[in-house]
């Protein structure tokens, strides 16, 4: 390890970033700037990508299918062992929110800049972090407390709680097996499509239920937590712009939001990290009603073990580098030893965060792909 005289951290001397594209980018620029060896690793699709320009080092991974390259444990260990890295930064999306993949590293001698595989793998099962929700006394919708395999379970449930229903898979996120559904006729079909999606996209079919949300703003907290058991919440984003469950466009901190809510959503997200020993950055998600008789309440969904997309725009509100502080953290740092605590963390500004999606319009506005043609990018400071 090397020693950052400005924290007095001992850091890494060499980090693998298991990852391509925007993320890999964003991470190699914390490591060049706390002067740490980089390395990345790449497809053959990727060889002139610009997260392998970027880097100190890069190694090819596999062909282009990303199962035969991004998604192979054991070529990416490989790689990270014949580059001398000593730590593993896995980014977001591929292998992030694999507890596999976190116990291999460890396993072979190497950092996992992340949380414990143990709590990857518990919340990673969308029905026990419920339960785990519970047990903190953060609100939930009223749902399933296990798996369903069959629509008369469906069928009950919308019964007693009503329509809309929402299916959503247990092991998986990012809108991909969920079904919102309206009409009573409809369930035994959304179903069927939920749990044919969750296997394809996560290899599991496994689906819960929840009442929906009739109009929800979608609220995630930030949060930050060290080995030692602190915790801090870095505020909240505002992320209810969306397409297909997909978001568009993220805010820091959220607008117009009451500050009571905002209170309980930061209390009720640090209490759930502190209640499972959660280690490094992550993501408390929540709903909140905007409708009915449940205007201005709030309910969990979900936790993410993992550094998000839209990180940035928290960073640019509270100043705080939190791929650096996923690096320290997994050093061995504690947060007050980082000067980060909550008395010491502000807002400052509003930022906001636009995605592009392309879309086929003579297709329903279906997702769709195409070649850019042209494409400058934001460069300097911030």
């Amino acid at each position: 390890m090397t020693e950052n005289h400005a924290q007095g951290t001992p850091l890494f001397d060499t980090v693998l970033v298991a990852n391509r594209g925007e993320i890999a980018v964003r991470v190699l620029r914390t490591l060049r700037r706390l002067g740490i060896r980089s390395v990345a690793v790449h497809s053959d699709a990727d060889a002139d990508a610009r997260h392998v320009r970027e880097a100190d080092t890069a190694v090819r991974l596999g062909p282009a299918p990303a199962r035969e390259s991004y998604l192979d444990i054991d070529a990416v260990l490989d790689v990270a062992r014949r580059a001398g890295a000593d730590a593993v930064h896995p980014g977001y999306g591929f292998l992030s929110e694999n507890a596999d993949f976190a116990r291999a590293v460890a396993d072979a001698g190497l950092v996992w800049i992340g949380p414990p595989a143990e709590a990857i793998d518990r919340l990673g099962d969308k029905v026990s972090a419920r339960q785990l929700a519970t047990k903190v006394g953060a609100p939930l919708a009223p749902g399933t407390t296990s798996p369903v395999t069959g629509t008369e379970e469906v069928v009950a449930f919308a019964d007693e709680f009503g329509l809309p229903v929402a299916i959503k898979a247990a092991y998986g996120g990012g809108g991909r097996g969920m079904r919102r559904v309206e009409r009573r006729e409809d369930l035994r079909g959304a179903l069927e499509a939920a749990m044919r999606e969750a296997d394809t996209a996560f290899g599991d079919p496994t689906v819960f239920l929840e009442q929906a949300v009739l109009r929800p703003r979608h609220i995630e907290v930030q949060i930050l937590a060290d080995g030692e058991g602190n915790v801090v919440h870095l505020f909240e984003r505002d992320c209810s712009l969306q397409r297909r469950h997909q978001k568009v466009i993220e805010m820091a901190p959220a607008p117009n939001l009451d500050e009571e809510i905002r209170q309980a959503l930061h209390r009720d997200a640090v209490a759930f990290a502190k209640e499972m020993g959660y280690v490094n950055a992550g993501t408390v998600e929540f709903l909140v009603d905007t409708a009915g008789e449940r205007a201005g309440q709030h309910v969990f969904i979900e936790m993410n073990p993992r550094i998000q997309v839209e990180h940035t725009v928290t960073e640019e509100v509270t100043d705080v580098d939190l791929v650096g502080a996923q690096l320290r953290i997994a050093a061995g740092a504690t947060l007050p030893e980082l000067g980060i605590t909550q008395d010491a963390l502000q807002v400052r500004g509003f930022a906001i965060q636009c995605r592009i999606t392309t879309e086929d319009p003579a297709n329903g506005f279906r997702p769709d792909t195409g070649t850019i043609t042209a494409y400058r990018s934001a460069g300097g400071s911030g």
